[in-house]
């Protein structure tokens, strides 16, 4: 694998986002992403997956490369596929975030079942400024922050640091540096392993059962909006290529 690294231990599988400089989730990424959630379904022993990001970053999110009319169906499908391996996996997962956040990065985090964040690390949903919308946060964001907070974030793409991801629900706790973070996941996968590892994934799926129908439904209607809608305005080609070109927008709101 290239774009991810796993490792493991008796608590835990560790699968490091590894795409220098930002970790961007390309479609290869989606494809070792998948792969590995699919080996970790294959360790019954493990009960727990902890996401995070190598060097500054947890991941700047999905490549905008990929945002284009002959990639954009792939990166949605194999995307959402790994938002949806997350969401049903009978293991713990559990996202430790540090640095940039944002986008399908945030998208990630937000599907973990915890989720830990450096007071600085820089949260958004961006994509509204490349007249785009986060098709996973549309769907799943406000059952965590409240419909009010969701709107706000998605239709504004502002970004916000750690501090108020865990004032708003976004993130289970923060820490004050990344050795405090580690020292969080660790007090996390120490607890989990005194427990059952079957009953974990049984309970989990238990708690998940509305939210798990309502994601699963919602996310391929959104899916279908941003296909069918969102990439025949004029505008989504223009905020690509705007960002590709590093250039001021010019919309035409169309």
């Amino acid at each position: 694998m290239n774009r991810i690294a796993l490792a493991y231990d008796s608590r835990a599988t560790y699968i490091t986002l590894k795409h220098p400089p930002v970790n961007v989730i390309d479609i290869p990424m989606m494809d070792e992403l998948a792969a590995a959630i699919a080996e970790v379904e294959a360790r019954p022993d493990v009960p727990a997956m902890v996401f995070r990001g190598e060097g500054d970053n947890f991941s700047a999110g999905v490549d905008i490369a990929a945002h284009t009319p002959a990639h954009i169906e792939e990166m949605l499908r194999k995307f959402h596929a790994v938002i949806l391996a997350i969401a049903r996996s009978p293991k713990v997962s559990i996202a430790a975030v540090h640095g940039n956040c944002l986008g399908g990065g945030a998208e990630l985090a937000l599907v973990c079942d915890m989720v830990y964040t450096t007071a600085d690390a820089k949260w958004g949903f961006p994509e509204i400024k490349l007249a785009c919308f986060p098709p996973v946060a549309c769907v799943a964001l406000a059952a965590l922050v409240g419909q009010k907070r969701a709107a706000e974030l998605i239709l504004t793409g502002r970004t916000f640091d750690g501090a108020y991801a865990e004032h708003i629900g976004l993130a289970n706790a923060m820490a004050a540096s990344r050795v405090q973070l580690q020292q969080m996941v660790e007090s996390s996968l120490g607890a989990l392993a005194q427990m059952s590892a079957a009953a974990l994934g049984v309970t989990k799926k238990a708690i998940y059962t509305w939210d798990g129908l309502h994601l699963d439904k919602g996310i391929a209607r959104a899916e279908k909006i941003y296909l069918e809608e969102l990439m025949k305005t004029e505008d989504v080609k223009e905020g690509v290529a705007a960002w590709m070109e590093k250039r001021a927008a010019k919309w035409k709101n169309k």
